[in-house]
C-alpha cells in the first residue's frame, strides 16, 4: 500500500489514492461484482445468512466500520479542538439516551429502530456520491452545479426504493400498524411497480451522465466515479430487500474502511512526530477499529443485559443507538473546511498530480 505516495494515472482510469485494482475492487465495490456472483454460483443466495459464517462478516466489516468514524474522530489532526461538543458530549449524551430507550424499550424502542432503518440507505446514498465527487475532484473533472445536482438524486435513488419498499418499516411505519397499512386499498401493485422503475434508473441514469459529462465537460468522469454509484444501485436494485441490506452492509464496510484508513495513514505519514511506516498505521488503525466494534457491538449489549435488560432491546436499540451516532459523526469528520486535515491530504494530491 504506497499510501505516501502521489498517486498518477490519466484518460478514463482517474487519480486513484493507492493502486487502480485496490481503489477500484474496494473504494469503487468492484470486489462486490465479482464476490456475490461467484458466492451465487457456487456456494448459494443463503450463504450470507448461515449463523456460523455472519458474525465474522459483520464483526471485520460492520462493526468495525461503524468503529472506524470514532477512532477516526479521535485521532484526526484537530478534531478535539474544532469539535469539542462532538467529541466529549455528544458520546455521554448517546449513552444516556441509549440507556433511556432501552427503559422505556416498548414505548421508545420502535421509533429509534425506524430511525435507524431509514437513515441507514440514505447515508449508503450519500456516500457513493461523496466519493464519486470526490474521484472527480482529483481527476481534474470540473462538475457543473446541475451535474452534481443530478449526481446526487441519481445517487440516492436506491434510498427511494427501498423506502417505498419497505413502506411499512419507513414512512407510514410510524404512523400506522404494518396490520392495517394494506387493509383498505390494495396499492402494493403500484408501489412494486414504482420500486422497479427507480431500481433501473439507478442503473441507467448514471450512464447516462457519464455520457453527458464526456461529451461536455473538458475532461471526462473517471470511471470509479461512475463505479461507487453503480455499485450502490446494484446492492439494492438487483437483490431482494434482505439480500441487498446484507451485501450493502459487508461491502460498504469495506468501502469505507479502505478509504477512512488511507486519509489516517497519509496524515500519520506528514505528521513530523511519525517513526513508523505505512503498514504499522495500517494495522494500528484496523486493529482500532476491530476492537471498538467489538466492544461496542458485543460488550456494551451484554452489560446492559448484566443490569437485568432484556437481550432483544439491548442488542436491538445498542445496535440503532451506534448506528446514529456513526451517521452523527460522518456529518463532521469528512468535511473540507480550509486547514481541515482532510482539505491537506486532497490538495497535496492534487497538487501533486498536477505538478
Amino acid at each position: 500500500m504506497v499510501v505516501g505516495s502521489t498517486s498518477r494515472s490519466s484518460g478514463f482510469v482517474g487519480r486513484f489514492f493507492v493502486h487502480p485494482i485496490f481503489d477500484y475492487l474496494l473504494i469503487g465495490g468492484g470486489l462486490s461484482l465479482i464476490v456475490i456472483p461467484a458466492v451465487y454460483l457456487f456456494v448459494g443466495p443463503r450463504v450470507m445468512l448461515d449463523f456460523g459464517m455472519l458474525p465474522w462478516f459483520i464483526l471485520c466489516s460492520n462493526s468495525a466500520h461503524f468503529a472506524a468514524s470514532t477512532v477516526r474522530l479521535y485521532t484526526k489532526p484537530g478534531a478535539r479542538d474544532a469539535l469539542p461538543f462532538l467529541t466529549m458530549v455528544v458520546p455521554a449524551l448517546t449513552l444516556g439516551v441509549l440507556t433511556l430507550c432501552i427503559f422505556e424499550a416498548d414505548v421508545i424502542g420502535r421509533y429509534v429502530q425506524l430511525i435507524y432503518l431509514s437513515w441507514s440507505p440514505y447515508h449508503y446514498a450519500a456516500q457513493a456520491y461523496g466519493l464519486a465527487v470526490m474521484y472527480c475532484v482529483r481527476s481534474g473533472c470540473d462538475l457543473t452545479q446541475n451535474q452534481k445536482r443530478f449526481l446526487w438524486w441519481i445517487a440516492i435513488l436506491p434510498f427511494f426504493k427501498v423506502l417505498l419498499l419497505a413502506t411499512s418499516k419507513h414512512v407510514v411505519g410510524w404512523h400506522m400498524p404494518e396490520h392495517l397499512l394494506w387493509s383498505q386499498v390494495d396499492w402494493r401493485g403500484g408501489v412494486n411497480l414504482a420500486t422497479e422503475v427507480l431500481g433501473v434508473l439507478a442503473l441507467v441514469l448514471p450512464l447516462v451522465l457519464f455520457g453527458v459529462v464526456g461529451l461536455t465537460n473538458r475532461r471526462r468522469m473517471p470511471l470509479i466515479s461512475l463505479l461507487v454509484i453503480m455499485t450502490n444501485g446494484v446492492w439494492f436494485a438487483v437483490f431482494p430487500l434482505i439480500d441487498g441490506f446484507i451485501w450493502t452492509t459487508v461491502f460498504h464496510g469495506i468501502q469505507y474502511l479502505a478509504i477512512v484508513m488511507i486519509f489516517h495513514v497519509r496524515d500519520r505519514m506528514a505528521s513530523p512526530e511519525n517513526n513508523h511506516g505505512v503498514v504499522f498505521h495500517a494495522i494500528w488503525f484496523y486493529g482500532m477499529c476491530l476492537c471498538l466494534g467489538y466492544a461496542l457491538f458485543n460488550c456494551l449489549p451484554y452489560g446492559y443485559q448484566m443490569l437485568g435488560f432484556g437481550a432483544a432491546e439491548s442488542v436491538l436499540l445498542v445496535i440503532a443507538a451506534i448506528n446514529i451516532h456513526h451517521f452523527i459523526v460522518d456529518g463532521y469528520i469528512w468535511k473540507l473546511g480550509r486547514g481541515d486535515a482532510n482539505r491537506r491530504v486532497v490538495e497535496n494530491i492534487v497538487a501533486g498530480a498536477k505538478a
